[in-house]
């Protein structure tokens, strides 16, 4: 049997831990699996008791008639150990356990992991959790969770897969489904994911036929690699992902720390790493409920430029809250064309011109409706279409929705937002697979994850070194980058103490102390700007030797670089960095001092394209700076997003690991973008 069968369609099951008392967790698996007429044997396991809950009970594993499938772990902390150790002793091939206190707790509940893992991986058990409240496949009935949620009868079965971190949420996620009319194949509570990860799990799960998406509660990105391998499958075989992560409001962690840094939080690389990914990463609760319809019917594919998404409505109000909702995600609706205007007049749909296509009362007509809505599909120039039903959803749902139904299968994909509060016109439309939405907001959201969404490349990913490595100085961090192909500005090194050879890069130039230990020159008095002369040369070395020099490990300074001063349109910040989960990441961002005022920054995984990397520089918020803004010259932004891709391809070095990297700034002038000063940290 395979891990899937194992996890979600065992024959047998071991309840090891069983309570006859029915108010307790231990008790709910076996009543829920009773109640749901699971098919398969089960076996209770409890060794104070021969009888459970009016069934046979065994007072151990060893004790058992056979070798089961699957063995869930109701013990407390303590026996959970000496449980596992009976698992590997009989080659059970899978155990959960539901126990906490393990590396949510401390040190202590860390080596009691290991413990716990390094006992299960003796007798080859795959481990589910610990943590985890089990797992539940619907249509079979395999109600093998301790979550209160799940005493529900009648739960829908339907093609979501769902995984998630947080056990709990997994019985709110049925519960408000299920009010919806959306179901699920099969949902996994996976806890601390000590061995069995959320990637490896819903990767074994990419080619069951009854599966069509994924939908992922997510509290960390423990085991991103493994993440990022699944999602790059999942993207190949059309089935989408829908993700709520976790972290949105965390504590901003400098992403690349050097002269003023370039300030991206946790949540930065997370967001980057999800869409990067193909992952559809939505901010509501309602959004991660609602959003896997319409990503079934809204294909991941590249975009180059921003979504169209037209709005149809019979309420003026309610269309309103739509629209407003997704421009405060970035996404503006466009209103239909000179010419498709005239093709829904054609059409025999009186609707005035404007952002919206609002039919008022005449759209709660089908025949209204329909016209409207095919016209909009066939018209070629929208990538979504979002119908917003008023009143007449909630008291007449089957008249009120079906045009819409009835144009489901048109050329263009379509969602709905339902004003009123109408469960059985939001049940239609999910039983026949359309996007049905209760919340603008829920609306909105679904709708900018889908089109946030990028068509994943395969990334080769290597460990992350030990250690915390060693800094390059400037000139040799200068050296590593020009091997990707960054431009940085001419410069030469000098001794200090000895006559300096003639300068050939022309005047002026910039003087600076050559030191790996020191990453901010300037705070140390080791900068001099505007260099003229040899004369002016010679005191600025002077200058740096007296003034940098006692701040120095040694007290003395040896070296110096002398760079051709630049000047330009502005200044950008390039960072590079491996993270410890999401492998090497790429960041754009306002360069020079403005970077920590500004805090605009636009982030991916590395190694980028060049066309994500001019789209990166088009997110930022400083880039009309750059764009002759009020009558100053053009920026070079072709140039910047050449230099973006350089720096970048560090993630394909081989013969050297570069742990992070900073161009700050890199100087965008009308031709070219030149770096100006770098920082480079590789593995020792």
């Amino acid at each position: 049997m395979s891990l899937l069968q194992h996890l979600l369609s065992p024959r047998s099951v071991a309840l090891v831990g069983v309570s006859n008392d029915p108010a307790k967790t231990a008790a709910r698996p076996l009543r829920f699996l009773r109640q749901a007429g699971w098919a398969g044997r089960i076996y209770n396991v409890n060794p104070t008791r021969r009888e459970v809950q009016g069934e046979p009970a065994w007072p151990s594993l060893r004790d058992l008639p056979e070798r089961p499938d699957h063995a869930f772990i109701l013990t407390g902390t303590d026996a959970a150990l000496a449980a596992v150790e009976d698992c590997a002793a009989m080659r059970i091939p899978l155990a959960t356990v539901l126990a906490s206190g393990f590396a949510e707790a401390g040190e202590a509940g860390l080596l009691r992991q290991q413990a716990l893992l390094a006992a299960a991986r003796r007798g080859g058990v795959r481990l589910l959790g610990p943590s985890s409240l089990g797992v539940v496949q619907v249509a079979q009935g395999l109600v093998l969770t301790a979550n209160a949620a799940f005493a529900e009868p009648d739960l829908p079965a339907g093609g979501v897969f769902c995984a998630s971190h947080s056990g709990s949420l997994i019985g709110a996620l049925v519960s408000r489904a299920k009010a919806r009319g959306l179901g699920f194949h099969a949902l996994v509570s996976v806890g601390n994911e000590a061995d069995l990860s959320i990637g490896e799990i819903c990767s074994a799960a990419l080619d069951d036929p009854q599966v069509d998406s994924f939908l992922l509660f997510l509290e960390s990105l423990r085991h991103a690699d493994r993440l990022e391998a699944f999602a790059l499958q999942a993207a190949r075989r059309g089935k989408p992902v829908v993700a709520y992560k976790l972290g949105r409001s965390a504590v901003a962690a400098q992403l690349a720390q050097g002269h003023t840094g370039a300030l991206a939080g946790e949540d930065a690389v997370a967001d980057a790493f999800l869409r990067d990914c193909g992952m559809a990463r939505v901010d509501t609760f309602e959004g991660l409920i609602e959003a896997t319809p319409l990503l079934r019917r809204l294909p991941l594919q590249a975009r180059s430029a921003s979504p169209r998404v037209g709005v149809v409505t019979t309420t003026g109000g309610g269309a309103a809250m739509v629209v407003d909702q997704l421009g405060v995600r970035g996404i503006e609706v466009v209103a239909p064309s000179p010419a498709l205007q005239q093709r829904l007049t054609d059409a025999g749909v009186a609707a005035e011109p404007g952002r919206i296509v609002d039919l008022t009362l005449a759209g709660t007509r089908y025949a209204v409706m329909k016209a409207t809505l095919d016209t909009l599909q066939a018209s070629g120039e929208y990538d979504l279409v979002i119908a917003t039903v008023g009143s007449s959803a909630r008291h007449q749902p089957e008249l009120a929705v079906q045009p819409v139904l009835d144009a489901a299968n048109g050329a263009t994909p379509l969602a709905v937002f339902v004003v009123p509060e109408a469960p059985q016109a939001l049940q239609r439309l999910a039983q026949s697979g359309l996007a049905g939405f209760r919340t603008p907001e829920g609306c909105a959201d679904a709708v900018a994850a889908a089109f946030a969404r990028r068509v994943p490349v395969a990334r080769e990913r290597r460990a992350l070194p030990a250690g915390p490595g060693r800094m390059l100085d400037e000139a040799a961090a200068y050296r590593l980058l020009a091997r990707v192909g960054m431009v940085h500005a001419p410069f030469v090194e000098l001794t200090v103490g000895l006559p300096p050879a003639p300068i050939t890069l022309g005047w002026p130039v910039v003087v600076k102390l050559l030191h790996a230990d020191v990453a901010h020159k300037s705070d140390v008095g080791g900068v001099v700007l505007g260099v003229t002369d040899d004369d002016a040369l010679h005191r600025a070395m002077a200058q740096i030797r007296d003034v940098a020099g006692p701040q120095l490990p040694g007290g003395t300074v040896d070296r110096v670089l002398v760079q051709a001063q630049q000047r330009g349109v502005g200044e950008l910040l390039l960072a590079y960095r491996i993270d410890p989960e999401a492998g090497p990441v790429v960041v754009v961002a306002a360069g020079g001092v403005a970077t920590e005022v500004m805090a605009d920054a636009q982030l991916r995984l590395a190694p980028v394209t060049l066309a994500a990397a001019r789209e990166m520089i088009a997110g930022l918020r400083c880039v009309r700076l750059f764009q002759g803004f009020r009558g100053r010259p053009a920026g070079d932004l072709e140039a910047a997003a050449r230099a973006l891709v350089a720096l970048s391809g560090l993630a394909q070095l081989t013969d050297v690991d570069v742990l992070e990297a900073e161009v700050n700034p890199l100087i965008v002038g009308v031709e070219g973008a030149t770096a100006v000063d770098a920082l480079v940290r590789v593995a020792r």
